[in-house]
């Protein structure tokens, strides 16, 4: 069967996505910055605590580890759900213009008359959408739901969620790791820890700005604030309990 040029692109065979970082740029920011401000907190607030170095690291593992997944499947369910809305969405509108094509064909003149085409341009414009099924029903789904395919599968959605928050969010512990591995008293640990956290906050602010496309030292700026704030505060908090039960 002999299609048109328009015919044949809509029929070529999609080539397989190929997964870059800088699909999952936004995960990882968020992940990462989720999981280093919540991290360090925890072991802001137990060393505010005064508590002991392998405490610190049990807390901040178990911290680490459950409130990661926790936003991994979080992100995972919210991007399977909106798939799933707009499969949902997509169906009703094949039976729509199956079923109903003349108040469908209506639809697309309103929307392309609203854009400011009209007369004969107006009428091609509606010709050439409705002539093929499956692009009069992406042009529904876009221009009037508003609506536009995730190509991104879920799993590797929540994927690089939890990668970003245990990798980044690890950063805090490290020193207390290394000084409970060497069996040294972590005289500077919490010192230590703050050090690679702003570290980690400014490349994260950085991969933040790349995202949101703006100001990059605004961005870290901020990043570093309200980690700081957070951990400032898990430290005042732990410090003050500490002194009311002991």
């Amino acid at each position: 069967m002999a299609y048109t040029s328009t015919e044949q692109q809509d029929h070529q065979v999609e080539k397989p996505k190929r997964y870059r970082f800088q699909d999952y740029l936004s995960e990882f920011v968020y992940g990462g910055i989720d999981g280093s401000i919540s991290t360090f907190a925890v072991v802001a607030g137990a060393s505010g605590a005064e508590l002991g170095s392998a405490v610190i690291i049990i807390l901040g593992f178990a911290n680490l580890f459950a409130d990661g997944l926790s936003m991994s499947v979080g992100s995972y369910l919210s991007s399977k759900a909106a798939q799933d809305n707009y499969e949902k969405h997509k169906r009703q509108e094949h039976w729509e213009v199956t079923h109903t094509p003349e108040e469908e064909r209506a639809e697309i003149q309103d929307i392309y008359r609203s854009m400011g085409f009209k007369g004969e341009l107006l009428e091609q414009v509606t010709d050439q959408i409705t002539a093929n099924h499956n692009r009069w029903v992406e042009v529904m789904m876009k221009e009037e739901l508003g609506m536009i395919k995730e190509t991104r599968h879920p799993l590797a959605i929540g994927a690089a969620t939890l990668v970003s928050f245990i990798g980044i969010g690890l950063i805090p512990l490290l020193s207390y790791v290394y000084y409970y591995i060497i069996q040294t008293a972590p005289t500077h640990a919490f010192g230590i820890a703050g050090l690679l956290t702003s570290l980690a906050f400014i490349v994260v602010g950085w991969l933040k700005a790349s995202v949101t496309q703006t100001s990059h030292l605004r961005a870290i700026g901020e990043t570093l604030l309200l980690g700081g704030i957070a951990a400032a505060l898990a430290y005042w908090v732990g410090d003050v309990l500490e002194k009311i039960i002991r």
